[in-house]
């Protein structure tokens, strides 16, 4: 919705999936991590990564640490590239990762647990099982609410895009 609004959107979900696949830092690190195991054919194996990481919180911190610097450099040199009053960075571990840190504003998306299991599983080839299992490295609404400037209630598309305009123009007048 920002999108259409006309705001530079970063989505750093989707940036971390190319940077693996073309970050030799990062293949390395993993390659280092997991063994050759983890690319097939060029490309990371995210079904066997995963597999090992939602159930050892160690390595997932230790993926994250291989990962997080390389993709918070691109979202540096994309964020100086962009002509807007402001940005956004997207992403799904901002306070985990502690890229939070280097955002001026935090809007938090949140909707009902049944309802992002359900968007999940509409989205992913994933279980609900293995849904669970992510969400539960993942800090609650309730802590990250309380360092977010902005809360987004996105259960209602309607609803949505209203809070999406009022914080639009709010950050608009903060940004001049």
């Amino acid at each position: 919705m920002f999108l259409e609004l006309g705001v530079p959107v970063y989505i750093a979900d989707d940036r971390a999936r190319e940077l693996t696949n073309t970050s030799e830092r990062i293949k390395i690190g993993i390659i280092e991590l997991f063994g050759k195991e983890a690319y097939r054919q060029g490309e990371l194996d995210r079904a066997y990564v995963a597999a090992k990481v939602f159930k050892d919180r160690s390595l997932l911190n230790d993926l994250n640490t291989i990962i997080h610097p390389v993709v918070g450099e691109d979202f540096l040199t994309w964020s100086r590239q962009q002509q807007a009053p402001y940005v956004i960075k997207e992403a799904a571990i901002l306070f985990e990762s502690g890229s939070y840190k280097g955002c001026d504003q935090i809007i938090l998306v949140t909707a009902d647990l049944k309802e992002r299991i359900r968007r999940i599983l509409l989205r992913d080839q994933t279980t609900k099982e293995e849904i669970l299992d992510r969400m539960a490295n993942q800090w609650s609404d309730e802590k990250k609410s309380e360092m977010s400037d902005f809360i987004i209630e996105n259960n209602q598309l309607e609803s949505t895009r209203a809070q999406v305009e009022r914080i639009h123009l709010q950050l608009l007048e903060k940004s001049r």
